[in-house]
């Protein structure tokens, strides 16, 4: 049995949780999410959404905790969010936000603008004397990690000096340059 899809998952006040057919919809104050399951029967009982799966096949076993896990982050998600923090180290490097248009400057010639999804939230800080900081927050938590991925594509860090858009709090290995 797996360990994390047979936990059920506690559904919290103001958030409700429907299934229908094989779709699961979660709905709380933040938003809606939905999501298709496959070949996992879902229940909603008492206050829990508890997962069972058919038979011990591999393909059963592997998708009982996916889905369990899949349902937990959607429901965490309509209660409290998810954020990612995204930090840009460099000289001269600068996150500037109009609305939903993201506008970074990342030592090409030429800024990057990238239109951000709406139900993604973002905010920039830049402080003087600190790296400039991206937040993104939102219900959803694959397309928070998406569209953070995204960004951190544009310019990965590089192992010498470490510069480019990293995550705040990623610890990175770092190499040593060349030997005098």
């Amino acid at each position: 049995m797996s360990r994390i899809g047979k936990n059920p998952v506690t559904i919290p006040s103001g958030v409700t949780v429907e299934v229908i057919g094989n779709v699961v919809t979660v709905k709380g104050k933040l938003g809606e999410l939905s999501q298709e399951i496959d070949s996992i029967e879902v229940k909603v009982e008492d206050g829990k959404v508890v997962l069972t799966r058919p038979t011990e096949a591999k393909d059963h076993r592997a998708k009982h905790g996916l889905y369990r896990a899949l349902i937990n982050n959607m429901v965490k998600g309509v209660t409290e969010g998810f954020t990612k923090e995204l930090e840009l180290v460099g000289v001269g490097y600068r996150a500037s936000n109009q609305g939903q248009k993201l506008d970074l400057a990342l030592g090409f010639s030429h800024n990057i603008v990238l239109d951000i999804a709406p139900e993604v939230k973002v905010e920039t800080v830049s402080d003087k004397g600190k790296n400039p900081i991206v937040k993104l927050t939102s219900f959803d938590k694959q397309l928070v990690g998406q569209v953070a991925a995204k960004i951190r594509g544009f310019r990965k860090p590089e192992p010498y000096k470490g510069k480019g858009v990293k995550f705040v709090g990623e610890q990175l290995r770092r190499k040593a340059g060349k030997s005098a």
